[in-house]
């Protein structure tokens, strides 16, 4: 199982603490230290589709309008953090954020 996101990212590191108690061996895959390729965002991109820009994130408030405007995979190729997280990979399945849906999909 791997868990993408950021260390320092509240819901990542809840995620991590509830799969680890779950029984899960959940890998956290830092996209700041691991910078993911574009397969991996187009695969993400085909899961969640406009879900996995985070617009509430304070990377999304800095941007520009005409920045925002950009293609998704451009954008999230040069501000990895505007991925909503964490993306939960693993049995073959994929999840967005960490909420109810989220939680009821591994706990």
């Amino acid at each position: 199982m791997k868990v993408y996101g950021i260390k320092s990212c509240d819901k990542v590191r809840a995620a991590m603490k509830a799969l680890e108690a779950a029984g899960y061996a959940p890998g956290l895959v830092d996209i700041r230290e691991t910078p993911l390729g574009a397969a991996a965002f187009e695969r993400f991109h085909a899961a969640f589709g406009a879900a996995l820009v985070n617009r509430k994130s304070t990377t999304w408030r800095g941007l520009g309008e005409d920045e925002r405007q950009a293609d998704v995979m451009a954008l999230l190729a040069a501000h990895p953090t505007l991925m909503k997280r964490p993306v939960i990979e693993g049995e073959g399945r994929l999840t967005l954020g960490w909420d109810k849906e989220a939680q009821a999909v591994w706990l």
